[in-house]
């Protein structure tokens, strides 16, 4: 397996999942170089063999092994790989997308990229059309990047899609489609062989799957990360409760109590379900109440998805009531629909809360310049997961990523106790 080209990985980027993309390749390009310069020091000690001729030789290998007669750059320094595929994406006037890849993939890895929730406006038909495409616009720009590679005779595709497109449609209650379930078998109908998605909102949804592997990361190391920089989770000069905003979400919040070692409570909420929500004000909650002690003490929430806000924004004005010193969010998925950035100002400048914590899986730049939104970074998480897959190396503490915590929780409790 190459280690300074790695020839055979590729990445395509769909037009609403190019900016997560594009940062994804740049963790990977900086962990590829690092790799290559930690093996030419084992290997130039282990083998009694100068660097320089070391790398030259890797080089040559790599060379060797090239569909090409060689691959581009000097032979005695490190090589950067290219890993992104250049694509041209047509949007007809009608609505549909084609996708024409601009270079060989043939029996390549690749990865396609796409944020169903970018809201923002995208360039396309190579700089003519400025557009904002809805959630089923970029599904349907997916399939049809899915069948272009597939076409173009891929070794393997795997999706990236931090933001699982219908995931809320899960559960059949009526006269009504499984739609998590029926994308599921298309994706697997075009020969999809991996699906790489974040804090999926039902793991339900895993089962749907008959032939390809599922990877459902997740961002709480990062935001505690960011959690630990605004609140002190020692308990020395504050005392925090993790509070889930209701039973959907305890299992989520009971991973933060556990794995920081703080007390959960629990927001039970009473709906009247004859009633559709539509925006961040107007929800379907009659009442609230609260299992558990917030008063004098600091609340954080924690929920895979934020859409209208409402439910969010009632809980937090909840726990401010009954007496939580600061109410912080941390959302995986940042949709922010309709007016919900507009609601949470608001609310923000009624003091209803202090931060809200979310990832760049989703793309959404009017919303990362609000002071009480903070931005954490989960590309570096998919560059690593990347990485392993492509060298067959596991994933299991990364899915798994208590034990990451508690470390970082650690080095902060050590410096205090000195």
């Amino acid at each position: 397996m190459p280690y300074s080209e790695p020839s055979n990985l590729a990445i395509v980027a769909c037009p609403g999942g190019e900016h997560f993309a594009d940062e994804v390749i740049t963790h990977l390009k900086h962990m590829y170089k690092h790799r290559f310069t930690l093996k030419n020091d084992v290997l130039s000690k282990r083998y009694e063999i100068e660097k320089t001729e070391l790398i030259k030789k890797i080089n040559f290998e790599n060379d060797i092994d090239a569909s090409d007669l060689y691959i581009k750059g000097e032979v005695t320094k490190y090589r950067p790989p290219k890993f992104k595929i250049p694509a041209r994406f047509t949007y007809f006037a009608n609505g549909e997308f084609k996708t024409e890849l601009l270079e060989s993939i043939r029996n390549k890895d690749v990865y396609i990229f796409q944020d169903v929730e970018n809201r923002e406006v995208i360039s396309l038909n190579n700089g003519t059309n400025d557009v904002s495409l809805s959630v089923n616009d970029h599904v349907m720009s997916l399939l049809v990047t899915i069948d272009a590679v597939r076409q173009a005779d891929a070794a393997a595709i795997t999706l990236v899609v931090p933001a699982y497109p219908y995931s809320r449609q899960h559960k059949k209650k009526g006269r009504e489609g499984l739609t998590a379930s029926m994308l599921a078998h298309i994706y697997e109908l075009l020969g999809t062989s991996r699906i790489i998605t974040l804090d999926i909102h039902s793991r339900e949804i895993v089962n749907a799957f008959n032939t390809s592997n599922f990877d459902n990361l997740h961002a709480s190391y990062q935001i505690i990360n960011e959690l630990r920089k605004i609140t002190d989770l020692t308990g020395q000069t504050e005392d925090v409760v993790i509070v889930a905003p209701d039973t959907g979400a305890i299992d989520r919040n009971k991973f933060y109590a556990v794995s920081l070692e703080l007390p959960l409570a629990m927001i039970y909420k009473e709906r009247d379900y004859s009633i559709v929500s539509h925006d961040a004000k107007n929800t379907n909650i009659k009442s609230m109440k609260l299992l558990g002690d917030v008063h004098g003490k600091v609340a954080f929430l924690a929920d895979d998805m934020l859409g209208t806000g409402g439910t969010l924004l009632k809980a937090m004005a909840f726990l401010k009531e009954e007496g939580a010193t600061k109410v912080i969010a941390a959302i995986s998925l940042p949709f922010f629909t309709g007016n919900a950035i507009e609601q949470f100002d608001e609310a923000y400048k009624q003091g209803l809360f202090y931060r809200i914590i979310g990832t760049n899986a989703v793309y959404h730049e009017k919303l990362c310049g609000r002071e009480w939104y903070i931005n954490t970074n989960v590309s570096a998480l998919f560059a690593n997961v990347i990485m392993r897959l492509h060298h067959h190396q596991p994933l299991s503490d990364l899915l798994e990523n208590r034990t990451l915590i508690q470390k970082m929780i650690r080095s902060q409790q050590s410096p205090q106790k000195s």
